[in-house]
């Protein structure tokens, strides 16, 4: 293969040498209409699932975050932290990277990265963890429980409120 060197002098003559033969008559083409999208369909799969923080994200304005979103992971967003430097350097980084691809949401912070997972309570990444485990593997947010005075089982949706708030 044969290398050419183009200079701003000639670029125009190279770019009118290597078009292609169908653009020769330069005549404008009539364009087709634009083919509409076809409406998004319902098919009853859940990708987004709204959480509370037990403690809080507070941000540099002193700004009290606890309601969030978290999206179903992709398996892009399960290989990516395998080639980031952070992760390759501390492995346990991994999960900030992660949880920062799937929250969508925290609070009003739209844009979440790993910057804001790193300055988040410990308790809140622990429960971070678990919701996105929960949501991913098994697919839903309830826990199972055990009342420790009675010791009556029932479930808890991790996505809601505080315990007896609805």
């Amino acid at each position: 293969m044969r290398r050419r060197t183009v200079t701003a002098g000639n670029l125009e003559e190279f770019l009118e040498a290597t078009a292609p033969a169908t653009q020769a008559a330069e005549q404008p083409q009539p364009q087709a209409p634009a083919a509409r999208p076809a409406p998004p369909q319902d098919h009853g799969l859940r990708t987004e699932f709204e959480f509370e923080l037990p403690r809080g994200y507070v941000d540099e304005a002193g700004t009290l975050h606890r309601h969030g979103a978290m999206r179903l992971a992709t398996a892009r967003d399960e290989l990516r932290p395998q080639i980031d430097l952070r992760v390759k350097e501390n492995p346990a980084y991994l999960s900030v990277v992660l949880l920062s691809q799937v929250i969508t949401r925290l609070g009003t912070i739209t844009d979440v990265h790993a910057g804001i997972v790193e300055r988040m309570y410990a308790t809140d990444v622990a429960f971070l963890q678990d919701f996105y485990r929960r949501v991913n593997s098994e697919g839903h947010t309830r826990a199972a429980v055990t009342c420790p005075h009675c010791e009556g089982a029932f479930e808890v949706d991790l996505s809601g409120g505080r315990l007896g708030e609805s």
